[in-house]
């Protein structure tokens, strides 16, 4: 973070610079090696993924680093600190615009990709101020699980709005056999990622005219909201680290809200069988609308990149849509591009059709350089909410005071 702080008051961009133009990428033959570095399971995945990108292009050579995300961040910005970046690298889908603030990123060229052709929202975490660093590479969206014999017991169908989510989890609860009706996220790592759905939902935005607005009167309607589950017993606030989700196999818990990545474990974890006890719906509608979280990840060239040409053309190809339906086979990474899942791959999938659904009206936080740092202030904050050691009113007051303080970064 220092390192990123360095830069960007060296050679950074400021809010009231224009923004940045793109240049178009060259077309024709390309040749030379391309350097990506990419985390995680994507990361060990896609060195032999590329194989088909070279024979597709004789004469270039993909070198593919993956890297764990617990160390990605720290390597990217040390990498950019000491001008040794690679031609490309995968990025956090809440990372644009701390990187590009530094000035190491280079501007999406005009020529390569349509941006309408992928989810409004995953569009959203390349775009900083007008510009494009990056383009969307594959995205994940939360949606609502839930135990489907335990809903046929109590009677219940998946709900449609607030007042029937609460009723639901309480029929979970009363009717259906759970111990708690919904596993609510309250700690360090995935609380703000559910609180922001219940603000948009509730017709509210987290930025306006440039700062932070967490004090509004939807983000406290969307507090409650929140609270309410830990309030009424529906949910519980202290919950051992790593129970869950082995508590909804059990059937201690009814239903919670994640990504598509816990289709698979549940199916892993579960044993036979078990696939037919738990299904997914899209978010209950709040207030305004039933709006989800999306994040995924972005792949983005540096300005130092020695093949430039090659590490756009490189990127538009994994934005094709037969070759990110076969990404998702690969690695069950949900396409960012929308026509990628008209593919046979997931068109015959029932459960990945609510999460494509879902991400027609999906949302980043904006991309400033600051958001990390406002969302560990968000989790830190929603613990203490759902302990019971603060009201929903004492939660916005203290989120924005410290938002505030931190700002945009911009």
């Amino acid at each position: 973070m220092l390192a990123i702080a360095i830069l960007a008051a060296g050679c950074g961009r400021s809010a009231e610079q224009a923004p940045e133009q793109a240049q178009d990428v060259t077309t024709g033959k390309i040749t030379g090696e391309v350097t990506v570095w990419a985390m995680g399971e994507e990361g060990n995945a896609l060195g032999a993924f590329v194989k088909d990108f070279e024979s597709a292009n004789p004469g270039v050579k993909v070198n593919v680093t993956a890297i764990g995300w617990d160390v990605a961040h720290d390597k990217l910005t040390a990498a950019i600190a000491g001008g040794a970046t690679p031609d490309i690298s995968m990025i956090g889908s809440t990372w644009s615009g701390e990187l590009a603030k530094t000035g190491a990123l280079e501007p999406t060229p005009g020529n390569l990709v349509d941006k309408s052709l992928f989810f409004p929202g995953a569009w959203q975490t390349v775009d900083v101020n007008g510009t494009a660093y990056g383009v969307p590479w594959y995205v994940e969206t939360r949606v609502l699980y839930y135990r489907t014999d335990q809903a046929e017991k109590a009677g219940v169908r998946p709900p449609q709005t607030w007042q029937e989510f609460t009723a639901f989890a309480k029929a979970l609860k009363e009717k259906g056999g759970a111990k708690n009706g919904f596993n609510q996220s309250y700690t360090l790592g995935a609380s703000w990622q559910e609180v922001l759905p219940l603000i948009w939902q509730a017709g509210g935005e987290i930025v306006k005219d440039g700062k932070y607005t967490f004090d509004t009167p939807q983000a406290l309607t969307a507090l409650k909201q929140y609270e309410s589950l830990f309030k009424q017993k529906l949910a519980p606030n202290n919950t051992p680290e790593g129970a869950f989700p082995q508590s909804f196999i059990k059937g201690e818990v009814g239903g919670f809200f994640s990504g598509p990545w816990m289709v698979g474990v549940l199916n892993n974890d579960g044993g036979p069988g078990f696939k037919d006890k738990f299904d997914v719906a899209t978010y209950p509608k709040g207030p305004v609308s039933r709006t989800s979280f999306v994040g995924g990840a972005d792949m983005a060239v540096f300005k130092k990149a020695k093949n430039r040409d090659a590490a756009w053309t490189f990127i538009k190809w994994l934005s094709e849509p037969k070759v990110q339906a076969k990404w998702y086979s690969t690695v069950k990474a949900l396409p960012a591009v929308q026509a990628a899942w008209q593919e046979p791959e997931l068109s015959s999938d029932k459960q990945l059709a609510v999460f494509g659904e879902q991400l027609k009206d999906a949302k980043t936080p904006p991309p400033f350089p600051t958001w990390e740092q406002v969302a560990k202030v968000l989790e830190a904050e929603l613990e203490k909410l759902a302990r019971g050691r603060q009201t929903p009113e004492q939660t916005a007051q203290a989120i924005q005071s410290q938002a505030a303080t931190i700002g945009t970064g911009l």
